[in-house]
């Protein structure tokens, strides 16, 4: 043929097995090989990698719901047993309800009643009738003294009161009142297990508090003032009941088994929380959900106890009075509503970090402006006259691991602190953020003007690209 046309091309099907033969039969049987794992990764592989996926995200879903729910035990069983074992918090709880306006006013109706009670009027009334009758008064002077038996009954009721109400709301009440509970630290123990006798027990469902001792006191005080009578006063128990319930039973079962865990389930959802965290898929989003579920918690928490205010004033017997008894409730919980608080803040100061320190829009544009204006504050030092040589260096060089050592400090002194606040929470953030404010202020890059990121992009005042979380 003449034709200048090229010549065709080889068929490809008709390649493939001259090609083959070409191979050695080890080599054939390798490349067969490799075929047929290609061909199960194409059909099997997206089936396996995505029921993967899947296992990973349910079971760390249900970690950090389980973490969630163990926070809000853990909080409870800590406050109760900080109560119990530590004599401080337990005077520093109850202490205050010895200047409560309303404690106060419930204890001196009760101390007067049971002052009263110990009084006979009518006998009285009849020492006076043979007195008279013995002197000789006359009849119609006589006849008054009969009908002496109200006018006497009201005035001991104001001289008790009056001298009950002053000793109620002296500082030697006070005192006597915080040195009583402190050598009795284990009230509150008595009265959710109810074992033994003291200033607190539980009698048939009630919680009640026993003012003898104040009786004693207001005996001496009358006999001080002239009443003689006062002085057969027998030595009186009375008690001030501040909670009544059926279900007292529950609550202090409950309550023991919260005392005995209490040690060890702050730990347990700390390591529940970080398995679920490790185990998602996506962990930055796995730690912001694992916060927010402690925050949401702690937000159960505080209504929970607001509405148990509620249920246990209309769970007090007639007579009781709902101010004190409500004050009495406010001051027992006033530690643990502090300690929700504190969770709270801690879980949504985490959540916040975990956001700002991912890839999304606004976390970057929070961090490129707070670099590029410490970068530029530090531009200033430096043009000033300041030189960071060495240090700036060395912080460049060991920026992530200054950065992780400031974390674990600040987690080491939140998770040490006995009771840590709200105030403990937000002062701790103040000084890590100032931490890592100073750190990259100190950054002044490597020698060959490279970026001061952690990520090592950018310059001294970029934002480095962060991964996707």
């Amino acid at each position: 043929m003449t034709s200048g046309a090229p010549p065709p091309e080889p068929d490809e099907n008709s390649a493939g097995p001259s090609r083959d033969k070409e191979l050695s039969a080890g080599e054939r049987h390798e490349l067969d090989e490799l075929r047929h794992r290609l061909s199960a990764l194409e059909s099997g592989g997206p089936r396996a990698a995505a029921r993967h996926h899947w296992l990973r995200s349910t079971g760390s879903a249900l970690l950090i719901l389980l973490a969630s729910l163990l926070s809000l035990l853990a909080v409870v069983s800590v406050w109760a047993n900080s109560i119990v074992r530590d004599t401080d918090r337990y005077v520093a709880t109850v202490g205050p309800l010895a200047r409560n306006p309303d404690v106060q006013k419930a204890i001196t109706n009760r101390v007067t009643s049971a002052v009263l009670a110990q009084v006979d009027v009518e006998k009285m009334v009849k020492e006076l009738q043979q007195v008279a009758d013995q002197q000789g008064v006359p009849p119609k002077a006589a006849k008054l003294i009969d009908n002496l038996d109200g006018p006497i009954e009201s005035g001991l009721k104001s001289l008790v009161g009056a001298t009950v109400e002053r000793v109620v709301s002296s500082d030697a009440f006070d005192r006597v009142w915080v040195n009583a509970n402190r050598s009795a630290h284990s009230a509150l123990d008595k009265a959710l297990t109810g074992e033994a006798d003291g200033a607190v027990s539980v009698k048939d469902g009630q919680v009640a508090i026993d003012v003898g001792p104040i009786v004693a006191q207001v005996k001496d005080r009358l006999v001080s003032a002239g009443f003689q009578p006062a002085a057969l006063i027998p030595t009186v128990h009375t008690e001030f009941v501040v909670f009544a319930s059926k279900d007292i039973g529950k609550i202090k079962w409950y309550m023991r088994v919260l005392e005995i865990v209490g040690s060890w389930l702050p730990v347990i959802a700390v390591l529940i929380a970080a398995g679920g965290v490790y185990l998602a898929v996506h962990r930055r989003r796995a730690l912001i959900w694992a916060a927010l579920g402690v925050f949401a918690a702690m937000l159960l928490l505080g209504i929970t106890l607001s509405l148990l205010r509620t249920v246990y004033l209309d769970h007090l017997p007639a007579g009781v009075s709902d101010a004190a008894a409500g004050a009495v409730y406010d001051s027992l919980v006033k530690f643990l509503r502090a300690g929700v608080r504190a969770l709270g803040a801690l879980a949504l100061v985490t959540a916040i970090g975990a956001f700002l320190s991912g890839p999304s829009r606004v976390a970057v544009l929070v961090r490129t402006g707070c670099r590029k204006g410490i970068g530029a504050l530090r531009d200033v030092a430096v043009s000033a006259g300041l030189r960071l040589g060495a240090v700036g260096r060395f912080v460049h060089r060991y920026k992530r691991w200054i950065g992780g050592v400031t974390l674990a400090v600040a987690a080491i002194v939140l998770f040490t602190w006995n009771y840590p606040t709200t105030a403990v929470v937000v002062w701790t953030v103040v000084i890590v953020l100032a931490a890592f404010a100073i750190r990259e202020f100190l950054d002044t890059g490597d020698d060959t003007g490279g970026g001061t990121g952690d990520d090592g992009g950018g310059g001294s005042g970029g934002a480095a690209p962060m991964p996707s979380a």
